[in-house]
């Protein structure tokens, strides 16, 4: 049985005494620090941490410690996150053709290593359907091609919203999203890219990795924002690359760097070891 406990993530500017403060407080009420990891960024000038709280000893109620923080969350000028445990968060996952990254992802909430609930499984193209209600989730059939392409995304977002979804996994969603979309799930969208990133974005990257004769090649988990296959990197694989190799042995090595990427990606997303901090991610791995 899960323990009851709360995660915190927190960033503030760099100070002395904020562990110190952190730890009376959490002392203060009773509550037991599982983890506490920290990071200083000295160039930036910038504090991050995740807390990990067992809560069954608090002398108050959960929600009043949550609200109590906020008198020390404000004095250190922090932007800080709870959440309690346990959860599972409302996942959707968008695919198109491929079915390796989606094979993952419900393979792993199958043995509950992701705590996460899966809502549907949405594609614009119906080659992952038969996966998909194999393993018992509903597949939704959403056609954004040509002039389709808008109003697709328009119906796409109300079965989101409609579902209550938290996080929002692109298992090879071979689209690119509108900046409106990326704006509207800001911070809720993870994607698997084909490539170790910044080298070779775009559609093809295996392509240009043999013929540029690289030694390594990856896959890259990371946010998504408006701007193309440039959004914070949570996690990153990579495979060495022979000069026997053909592109199409790229691609299988490539696959296993993608499966693996994207199921650490999520993992460190779902269990709040992620805090965005402009275009990168500071995680912390478990």
């Amino acid at each position: 049985m899960p323990r009851a406990g709360l995660i915190l993530k927190l960033s503030c500017p760099d100070q002395p005494g904020i562990v110190a403060k952190v730890a009376t407080y959490v002392a203060g009420h009773r509550g037991n620090l599982v983890e506490f990891a920290q990071f200083s960024d000295k160039l930036g000038g910038k504090f991050f941490a995740r807390l990990e709280i067992e809560t069954s000893e608090l002398d108050v109620d959960p929600e009043d410690f949550i609200e109590g923080f906020g008198t020390l969350g404000r004095s250190l000028k922090a932007d800080w996150h709870f959440r309690r445990l346990p959860f599972r968060m409302r996942t959707a996952v968008l695919v198109t053709k491929t079915d390796h990254c989606l094979q993952e992802v419900l393979w792993r909430a199958e043995l509950n290593e992701l705590p996460v609930e899966i809502t549907s499984v949405i594609g614009n193209r119906d080659v992952c359907r038969a996966v998909a209600e194999r393993a018992g989730f509903r597949f939704n059939l959403v056609e954004m091609d040509g002039e389709r392409r808008e109003r697709g995304f328009l119906e796409l977002r109300d079965q989101l919203v409609e579902q209550k979804v938290e996080l929002i996994v692109l298992a090879r969603f071979m689209q690119i999203l509108p900046d409106w979309f990326c704006e509207e799930f800001s911070g809720k969208i993870i994607n698997i890219h084909h490539s170790f990133l910044p080298a070779f974005i775009g559609a093809n990257p295996y392509k240009q990795a043999h013929e540029r004769g690289v030694k390594l090649i990856g896959a890259t988990c990371h946010y998504v924002t408006s701007e193309l296959d440039a959004g914070p990197i949570i996690e990153q694989e990579v495979e060495r690359v022979q000069h026997f190799h053909s592109p199409a042995d790229l691609v299988r090595l490539g696959r296993d760097c993608e499966r693996s990427a994207l199921a650490k990606g999520i993992r460190y997303h779902v269990h709040d070891r992620t805090i965005l901090d402009g275009h990168r991610a500071i995680v912390f791995p478990d």
